[in-house]
């Protein structure tokens, strides 16, 4: 649902902008030194990235899902450090909260999420507890009016820069089970928190992701998102339920700049006295990426207007990230065979890509996970009974 379809339009020409003649051209410098400069994180602070899906009366833009998966497309047309830096505030950092939260709890942590005067992150992963999410071991002991965490977190996105951290624990020890787990808004600063150095990764330079350890972490029993224990799976759900949806929309905006790349290479590249592009078989490549592009995008589109109408989409917004994810590294392979060697040189941009989307097959969910889910649900529509 777009509210205001003058008014957002004129948005995303803006930010349409913002993305080609402010992030763009400093590409190649976040790669370099792997983080995202101060100043244009102010500037995007000042084009208020942080808040897109944080409601208006925390200082954010209350975007629509359909909304915020447009916004994407075009954020997501430059190097992924630049979404990743915003996309935990807007995402899954503050979506807990947004879902779950108190009102107390909102009106103390949604505005500086918003403004991106604070960087939240979503601490669920961990080294045995990854696709299987239940089987997560940081426990929350209760303590008084606090509880005391102990544990490990991996491959948490933001985690070396956040000041604020959603931490997924095990209030109930006797309960394995889902239910037994509770949503934590933890701070930076808390005595027994800390993260790990940030990973060197295959890709997404300028976005830092590390481990986040908890020893005796006392944490007042008032930061449970929502103020009631054993529903923080349930949290989780929603969270990621969304961010999926979102997800998908952030992997078809480097498919599309991989391809436009790509077309500009192969419509000034000579062979055998004529344009790359005249060759049928780079043609039938850019027909296919065009195409898997597009199917995505409807797909994705089609998703967004249905969860703002209320509907279930725990399936298609599988359906979403799984075709998604998998396409955008169809497009990267194929837009590599474009440039030929140069595809395989880093000073022309595409190899930066080809390894910064690889990771989109594997986090919120691998392909293989979001199969069985789909392939779940839709026997289960069948009227079929299914097993664990």
């Amino acid at each position: 649902m777009i509210r205001d379809q003058e008014s957002f339009y004129l948005f995303l020409d803006t930010l349409r902008s913002f993305v080609r003649e402010r992030l763009v051209p400093h590409e190649e410098r976040v790669a370099k030194e792997d983080e995202v400069p101060d100043e244009l994180v102010q500037e995007m602070a000042r084009q208020h990235m942080f808040g897109y899906s944080i409601p208006e009366q925390y200082g954010g833009l209350g975007m629509t899902t359909e909304e915020l998966v447009l916004a994407a497309m075009e954020l997501s047309q430059c190097s992924v450090a630049f979404r990743a830096r915003v996309g935990t505030n807007t995402g899954i950092g503050s979506e807990g909260l947004v879902a779950d939260g108190t009102d107390e709890q909102k009106q103390r942590y949604l505005p500086d999420l918003a403004s991106g005067k604070k960087t939240g992150s979503f601490a669920l992963t961990e080294p045995e507890a990854g696709s299987d999410a239940t089987a997560l071991k940081t426990s929350a002991r209760r303590d008084g009016d606090h509880f005391v965490l102990n544990g490990t977190k991996c491959f948490i996105t933001n985690a070396p820069i956040a000041d604020l951290f959603t931490v997924l624990a095990r209030t109930n020890p006797d309960d394995k089970s889902a239910n037994g787990i509770s949503a934590f808004i933890v701070e930076r600063g808390v005595a027994g928190l800390s993260t790990g150095k940030p990973y060197d990764k295959m890709g997404q330079a300028g976005s830092p992701v590390s481990e986040v350890h908890f020893d005796n972490c006392r944490v007042p029993a008032a930061n449970i998102i929502g103020g009631t224990e054993g529903r923080g799976f349930k949290t989780a759900m929603k969270v990621l339920n969304k961010q999926r949806i979102h997800l998908a929309a952030l992997c078809i905006g480097p498919a599309i700049r991989m391809l436009n790349d790509a077309m500009a290479f192969v419509a000034t590249r000579q062979q055998f006295g004529q344009s790359l592009m005249n060759f049928q078989l780079v043609q039938a490549m850019i027909a296919e990426c065009q195409t898997e592009i597009q199917a995505a995008k409807a797909l994705v589109l089609q998703t967004a207007r249905q969860r703002d109408s209320g509907e279930d989409v725990t399936m298609n917004a599988s359906i979403c990230k799984y075709f998604s994810s998998e396409m955008c590294g169809r497009v990267a392979d194929r837009c590599i065979q474009m440039l030929g060697g140069y595809g395989y040189i880093a000073d022309y941009g595409m190899e930066r890509f080809y390894r910064d989307v690889r990771l989109f097959r594997l986090y919120e969910g691998t392909s293989q996970i979001h199969q069985l889910t789909i392939a779940k649900h839709s026997l289960k529509q069948a009227g079929y009974s299914v097993g664990k």
